[in-house]
């Protein structure tokens, strides 16, 4: 079960992003990068083509490393560490490290 998951809000805590906050919008297939929106921006130029009438420099978001990418808690609303317990009826969940809530 990995720690965070599409459509959590994480905090980047080292690169040139450090502190910004975003949504994650996919998790690469080896399951070590992920693509968060806002973060980590490179330029693309693009040719002009029929379909994308108008060339030029276009900023996409790139993967970065999950390892560089900290969840932030709904409830009290910093970047926390993730830990794994079994609640009662067998399933597993994600809680926060520090306020102790299920995420």
């Amino acid at each position: 079960m990995n720690k965070i998951k599409v459509g959590d809000t994480v905090q980047a805590v080292k690169g040139k992003d450090r502190g910004k906050k975003g949504k994650i919008l996919r998790i690469t297939a080896t399951g070590n990068r992920a693509v968060v929106e806002g973060i980590n921006f490179l330029k693309h130029f693009r040719r002009k083509t029929q379909q994308d009438q108008q060339g030029g420099v276009v900023s996409v978001e790139s993967p970065v490393a999950i390892a560089n990418l900290a969840l932030v808690c709904k409830s009290c609303n910093r970047p926390v560490r993730i830990g794994f317990k079994l609640l009662q009826d067998g399933t597993k969940s994600r809680f926060c490290k520090f306020c102790k809530e299920v995420i």
